[in-house]
């Protein structure tokens, strides 16, 4: 069954996704989350016991093409022209290769949008080069703002590149140009570099650092580590709670409420004072438990949150209240996001096993019954 019968804002959108790992299938999810019928091309090798049916592939459909042979590159070539964009993340010239570059589709689907999502981009000299998040994290520059004094810079593992920096740039470039399209009759390619969408993801950074507010020094940057009142503590119980409290009423009330009345709040942006008064935080923090710094300060304005494990997350009452964990097939997943005011998103169904759907796609290209076992076979 199509996905476009679940509803969703984007109902009615068919998307083609070239089978891979990382951000593009991630930016397929999203779109299929949203009600868009996201349609995964497998290579046959992926049936070798290989099952993708994840959190990251759920509520698409699954067909497995050999794209080296005249009718697997026929089918996925009809497949593509009944869609409005494409998404793959190859390096450089690897669809140019299999015979399905953008020229190919230029007078048979003149609105297809091209979504290409790579570590590097499609042009520059390391465009064919081999990386991961944490490289394109490390050439953005953005690495250099997560680290302690001393110590590695440290970032969460896929996070920052692939899914923010490649998945969400992708998913926006794509649907920026699928509604320019619609004016100008015309597709284009989207070329979504992780690099770029990091690097774009610092913005707020580079205006701080424009106007002043960025320090280059570690100790005197609050966002470094450095700070008493903007970091990670341990508490009593090796558990850790965080503190925000960056605004001066924010800071006052997180004063008062670790009982530290003697520090003069007016003077929370002097940092030579920072080093001394962390110590005093870091102690107060460690003589209670996280969850006793729970009862006493969250939902305060003294901007606080404990530092959750994963499980522990989905029990939190602020993401029960919000549904942001689903169970899907008894695996616990993160929710849809963003949410609509009228348009609901689409049910969380299991991501298909690979050519979960050959079958029913390939019919309705138009394949005869001869012709889908000489596919499937292949």
């Amino acid at each position: 069954m199509s996905n476009q019968a679940a509803g969703g804002p984007l109902q009615g959108l068919r998307v083609i996704e070239m089978a891979g790992i990382g951000p593009a299938p991630f930016c397929g999810r999203m779109l299929a989350d949203m009600g868009a019928d996201v349609i995964v091309i497998e290579r046959p090798m992926a049936l070798r016991g290989l099952n993708t049916g994840n959190a990251i592939n759920r509520g698409k459909r699954s067909l497995s093409l050999n794209l080296k042979s005249p009718m697997g590159l026929q089918a996925a070539t009809l497949l593509i022209n009944s869609a409005s964009a494409l998404i793959e993340g190859y390096r450089p010239g690897v669809m140019e290769q299999l015979g399905l570059a953008p020229a190919a589709f230029e007078a048979s689907n003149p609105k297809l949008v091209f979504g290409r999502v790579t570590g590097w981009g499609q042009t520059g000299p390391l465009a064919q080069a081999p990386g991961h998040d944490i490289n394109y994290v490390a050439l953005s520059g953005v690495s250099s703002i997560a680290s302690r004094a001393g110590t590695a810079p440290s970032l969460p593992a896929t996070l920052i590149g692939d899914m923010a920096g490649g998945a969400m740039f992708l998913a926006f470039g794509l649907l920026c140009a699928i509604l320019e399209a619609q004016r100008s009759g015309r597709g284009q390619v989207v070329d979504a570099a992780m690099i770029d969408g990091v690097g774009a993801l610092s913005g707020l950074i580079h205006s701080m650092r424009g106007s002043g507010m960025w320090p280059a020094a570690a100790g005197q940057n609050l966002f470094l580590h450095s700070s008493p009142f903007y970091d990670s503590f341990e508490c009593l119980d090796g558990r850790y709670i965080t503190l925000g409290a960056i605004e001066p009423q924010f800071y006052r009330e997180m004063l008062r409420l670790l009982e530290l009345s003697d520090v003069d709040p007016t003077q929370q942006y002097d940092a030579s004072q920072w080093p001394a008064l962390r110590l005093r935080v870091a102690a107060r923090i460690k003589s209670k438990s996280r969850e006793q710094w729970c009862a006493l300060l969250e939902g305060s304005d003294a901007c606080f949150a404990p530092v959750l494990t994963l499980d522990e997350a989905a029990e939190h009452a602020q993401n029960r209240a919000r549904g942001n964990f689903v169970e899907v097939s008894g695996e616990l997943q993160a929710a849809a996001a963003p949410r609509f005011s009228r348009s609901e998103t689409r049910s969380p169904q299991p991501g298909p096993k690979p050519g979960q759907h050959s079958l029913e796609l390939l019919l309705e290209l138009g394949f005869d019954t001869e012709q889908i076992e000489q596919l499937i076979n292949d």
